[in-house]
């Protein structure tokens, strides 16, 4: 995470409903209460690094809500259970005000998995072995599969239907070909892009299901201080194909598309992976295949919340320059061996270039 100043209380109203539940937390005055604002991502969610004057070496991360919620609705608890359930690393809530709009959380600092990988550079088996155990981690997730649906957890309920995989799809077309390139379509040319988005829907929403984290890129795994992965923003966990959490985490955000060569070996791990905890199999075709339409998917949508960020939000500088390598690298994907042709798209993506 990208870090402020840590300071007293600034005055703002999110500030101090976190100062206010803090101090009552920590049982210590008001002007005694220290906070770091956590730059979030495209969250509506704020996130808050709080410490006592006290002792400022115990500090802990607030998610704060905009409005009060229901503890036994909140996808973040419930799919939090779901996974620790699971044994699966994610950091541990140590309390819930659901009246006052928020959780408290286990602090694991500010290493994400980006910004190690980025430190990481030229140590080429340390960079390997961590990005071995994200990929290892997909699997675990996938593990829970079961266990969600069992439950009843929300994560369970939810799926990646035609419905939900069209919306995310109409996000693109409305922010990437409108707010931010402002194109003019002819009603066939319309017709044309909105029939080959329905189909990568229709086709990706009929594939086998398993329990996905859903933006498992590397900003959302950190590294706690003993050099371990932990899963954060999980809150959106639902089921989807097994491919899914594969493409943010290899393909996302790059200033340049991956080396092919490279994302297959990573694909290869992916399988080792699964047979290693005893998932059933899926034939590397197979894979290849749901892979490449997964990225165009998944790329879309990405481009559809870069786009928004940079020309609604007005937030180019940390979202705009990834939109270029992105669309390349669906591009590249919706021409391999064995994909269908989605001429309209193609040809709106490539003028749009």
């Amino acid at each position: 995470m990208q870090t402020g100043a840590t300071a007293k209380i600034s005055g703002g109203l999110s500030e101090r409903r976190v100062a206010i539940y803090a101090s009552r937390y920590f049982g210590a005055p008001l002007k005694e209460i220290l906070i770091e604002a956590l730059t979030p991502d495209a969250s509506t969610r704020k996130y808050y690094r709080v410490m006592s004057e006290r002792n400022p070496a115990e500090t802990f991360i607030i998610s704060l809500y905009p409005t009060p919620f229901n503890q036994h609705e909140n996808s973040f608890i419930d799919t939090t259970r779901l996974f620790e359930q699971a044994s699966l690393p994610v950091p541990k809530i140590i309390d819930i005000a659901d009246i006052d709009g928020i959780i408290l959380q286990e602090d694991l600092g500010d290493c994400s998995l980006t910004e190690w990988l980025c430190g990481a550079n030229g140590r080429s088996n340390e960079h390997g072995r961590m990005l071995e155990s994200a990929i290892y981690l997909i699997a675990r997730i996938q593990s829970a599969t079961d266990l969600a649906k069992k439950t009843g957890s929300i994560a369970g309920r939810h799926a990646f239907d035609f419905d939900k995989l069209s919306w995310e799809l109409e996000y693109f077309f409305v922010h990437f070909f409108g707010s931010l390139k402002e194109n003019r379509f002819t009603p066939s040319q319309e017709t044309g892009i909105k029939r080959d988005l329905g189909a990568i829907a229709a086709d990706l929403a009929g594939r086998p299901r398993v329990l996905t984290h859903r933006d498992y890129h590397g900003m959302n795994l950190m590294v706690d201080g003993s050099g371990d992965l932990r899963i954060i923003d999980h809150q959106d966990a639902r089921l989807g194909p097994a491919s899914y959490d594969l493409v943010p985490l290899l393909l996302e955000r790059r200033m340049h598309p991956a080396d092919e060569s490279w994302v297959d070996g990573q694909l290869d791990y992916f399988l080792e992976s699964r047979s290693r905890i005893g998932l059933p199999l899926i034939k590397w075709n197979e894979l290849k295949y749901e892979f490449n339409l997964m990225t165009v998917q998944r790329l879309l949508k990405a481009i559809g919340t870069f786009s928004y960020q940079t020309a609604v939000v007005g937030r180019g500088e940390a979202y705009e320059n990834y939109i270029p390598p992105a669309i390349e690298t669906v591009l590249r994907a919706m021409s391999k061996p064995g994909m269908k042709e989605y001429p309209a798209l193609r040809e709106a993506l490539e003028i749009s270039v």
